[in-house]
C-alpha cells in the first residue's frame, strides 16, 4: 500500500529542491560561477542537493514499488550519506549566515557587496534538503544498526571529507578563489582543520541523529 505521507514528503522535497537549482540558473552571479572550473558543483550546498535529490527520488520509487528488490537497500545507502553532509551544509550556513555572513557569501569579482540569495531559493537549497532527509529518517526509515554506525558511518565521511577537500582545492587553484570566503581567508592548515572539522561534524550528527531514532524496526 502506498503510503500518502511518504509520497508527499518525496514529491514536495523533489520539487523544492529542484526549484532551488533550476533558480540559481537565472540569477546575476550564475553566469561568473558558470564560468569557473567545477561550475555550481564547486559547492558542497550542490554536490549535497544532488544526493539528497536523488536519495528522495529512490525514495519515491520504493513508494510505489516496494516489492523491487535493491531499491531499500539503495535508499539506506544513499541516506547514511545525504543526512550527514546535509547536516552539515545547513548548520555551517545558516550559522554562518546570521553570524558572519561575510564568510559564507561569495563577492563578485567586480568587487560589489555578496550577494545574498532570493529567501525562497536560499530555503530550498539550504533548509529544504537537511529538513526533508530528517523527517523521512525519522519517521519512515528505521535506525542503523551497530555495524553501519561503528563501520560504515565513519568510513564514508572520510570518503566524503577526502573527495570534497581534494576536489575544492582543485578547483581553487585552476580558479584562482574558493567558492567559500572562509577557505579563502584561511591558509592551508587551517583549511585541512575544516575539512576534519566538517567531517567529524558529518559523522558525529549521523551517531546523534540515530541514537535519538524512535524505531528500531
Amino acid at each position: 500500500m502506498v503510503q500518502t505521507a511518504s509520497v508527499a514528503l518525496h514529491v514536495g522535497a523533489i520539487s523544492a529542491m529542484s526549484y532551488g537549482y533550476n533558480a540559481l540558473h537565472g540569477l546575476g552571479i550564475n553566469t561568473w560561477i558558470s564560468s569557473q572550473y567545477g561550475g555550481h558543483f564547486q559547492y558542497l550546498t550542490i554536490q549535497g542537493l544532488a544526493v539528497a535529490w536523488l536519495t528522495m527520488v529512490v525514495g519515491l520509487l520504493e513508494d510505489f514499488f516496494p516489492s523491487i528488490k535493491g531499491v531499500r537497500a539503495v535508499k539506506r545507502g544513499l541516506f547514511i550519506v545525504a543526512l550527514p553532509v546535509a547536516t552539515v551544509i545547513s548548520s555551517i550556513y545558516w550559522t554562518l549566515l546570521l553570524c558572519a555572513p561575510n564568510l559564507i557569501l561569495q563577492e563578485m569579482p567586480s568587487g560589489e557587496s555578496p550577494v545574498w540569495l532570493p529567501l525562497r531559493i536560499d530555503l530550498s537549497l539550504h533548509a529544504v534538503p537537511c529538513v526533508a532527509l530528517l523527517a523521512d529518517f525519522m519517521i519512515f526509515e528505521r535506525k542503523y544498526g551497530r555495524k553501519a554506525i561503528q563501520y560504515v558511518a565513519p568510513a564514508l565521511s572520510l570518503l566524503c571529507t577526502l573527495w570534497y577537500g581534494w576536489w575544492v582545492e582543485y578547483c581553487a587553484s585552476m580558479n584562482g578563489t574558493f567558492p567559500y570566503p572562509f577557505l579563502t581567508l584561511n591558509p592551508f592548515e587551517i583549511r585541512l582543520r575544516i575539512y576534519a572539522g566538517a567531517g567529524a561534524v558529518a559523522c558525529l550528527s549521523f551517531y546523534a541523529l540515530n541514537a535519538l531514532h524512535p524505531k528500531s524496526r
